[in-house]
């Protein structure tokens, strides 16, 4: 079995090559893909060569970690029918690459307990699962936001899920004037046009290495700042306001199952909307160019690649 897949030769150089797929073992199954999204947060870093050192970095690369697909093999333990929809939150299955995170391809094999369940109804909005699922995780580990500072997808997913879950609705910053329409249920603006200086939990998801300046002189004494974002360079900050009001700083991580699990269930039932993020669609064949207008344009929200005629 062999996958067309997505790889990064080098930082900027792609070419869609075919790669072995491995034999399924009892657990797997293998998934046709139909959509992948384009990050562009740590995906970034992986195509400009500007990522970290990070456990799997190296080139060549398989990217891409939102994947969705249908079951078209599977191994004697799994109970999912043949044709069953499928979540699949990247994947480690070729070999002679890096797969960081391996989900950028045509086919996939993967342990069934490492996907989610998707709808009919959600069609390709549902490679935003694991965004949806890093916002929920930052959610979860304290108190919700009632600033957000980017308006980006990330930013749009975790004020969805604050409303969700029904706390009140944070304002959002952004500084990009093509990026302040969109809101459900909650006000979007720029940073110039809040007076406000009391913010009890601050969410950052603009990659902005500075903003820890701008946040703490925004915040209530005992507030709490949220890097949910990727960021390439060091932050730092001036530790005189931030002692004034007893600043917290949090870092909020990868999600986790339980993460994934919640969006899941929230997506799937009409819980959270993921409507309206998708506005650029690519062919794998013209990958090149797909990936630089999904890091290079501005208008574009959110870019992804449709396989569903790849072989």
């Amino acid at each position: 079995m062999q996958a067309q897949a997505i790889v990064f030769q080098a930082p900027q150089q792609l070419r869609v090559q075919a790669l072995d797929l491995p034999t399924l073992g009892s657990n797997d199954v293998e998934v046709a893909m139909e959509y992948s999204g384009i990050s562009t947060g740590t995906e970034r870093l992986l195509w400009d060569g500007t990522m970290p050192a990070f456990p799997g970095m190296g080139y060549p690369l398989v990217p891409g970690y939102e994947s969705v697909g249908r079951v078209v093999g599977k191994g004697v333990n799994v109970d999912l029918p043949l044709g069953t929809r499928l979540f699949v939150p990247g994947a480690q299955c070729f070999t002679g690459v890096h797969n960081l995170f391996g989900g950028s391809a045509s086919r996939l094999v993967v342990q069934q307990s490492r996907t989610a369940l998707v709808e009919e109804s959600l069609g390709a909005e549902a490679v935003l699962m694991a965004l949806a699922a890093t916002a929920q995780h930052a959610l979860a580990g304290g108190t919700p936001p009632d600033l957000i500072i980017g308006h980006g997808v990330m930013g749009r997913l975790l004020a969805r899920l604050t409303v969700a879950a029904g706390h009140t609705a944070p304002t959002v910053w952004e500084v990009n004037p093509a990026r302040q329409s969109g809101a459900e249920g909650y006000s979007v603006c720029s940073p110039a046009d809040d007076a406000r200086r009391d913010y009890r939990a601050i969410y950052d998801v603009s990659g902005d290495s500075e903003i820890l300046d701008k946040a703490i002189a925004r915040q209530a004494a005992g507030g709490e700042v949220v890097l949910a974002g990727f960021y390439r360079q060091s932050l730092s900050f001036a530790f005189a306001p931030a002692f004034m009001r007893e600043t917290r700083i949090r870092i909020a991580a990868q999600w986790k199952p339980e993460d994934l699990a919640h969006v899941a269930a929230l997506a799937n039932s009409g819980g959270l909307s993921l409507g309206g993020l998708i506005t650029h669609t690519g062919e794998p064949a013209h990958a090149q160019a797909a990936y630089q207008t999904a890091f290079g344009d501005a208008d574009c929200l959110k870019m992804i690649l449709d396989w569903n005629h790849s072989a």
